[in-house]
């Protein structure tokens, strides 16, 4: 079952939380697959100083795809990220969370 919401301007602007109570910053875009009609990803912008911006270092943000996403209401609640130093200078990481810092 899916996490719904009536319409995605309503995600904007959200402040986005772990589920272990981390701030990460807000949402400032989203990703939609118009052939399945549902949310792909987020685009979270990291907040000086959040829990997100030290995991991403100087990246302005990451994508989250919307699978990691456990809840939206007042805050949008994802899963929370585990940072991982990955053992080849490719970013074995991204693969396997699906995350992307821009």
């Amino acid at each position: 079952m899916g996490i719904t919401v009536k319409n995605a301007t309503e995600m904007m602007g959200k402040d986005v939380f772990t589920n272990k109570g981390s701030f990460c910053g807000k949402v400032v875009d989203l990703s939609v697959d118009l052939t399945k009609f549902r949310v792909d990803s987020l685009v979270i912008e990291a907040s000086r100083g959040s829990f997100l911006a030290n995991v991403v270092g100087g990246k302005k943000g990451v994508i989250i795809p919307y699978r990691l996403v456990d809840n939206v209401s007042d805050v949008v609640i994802i899963k929370h990220i585990t940072p991982t130093m990955p053992e080849e200078p490719a970013s074995s990481s991204e693969e396997q969370t699906g995350i992307m810092g821009f």
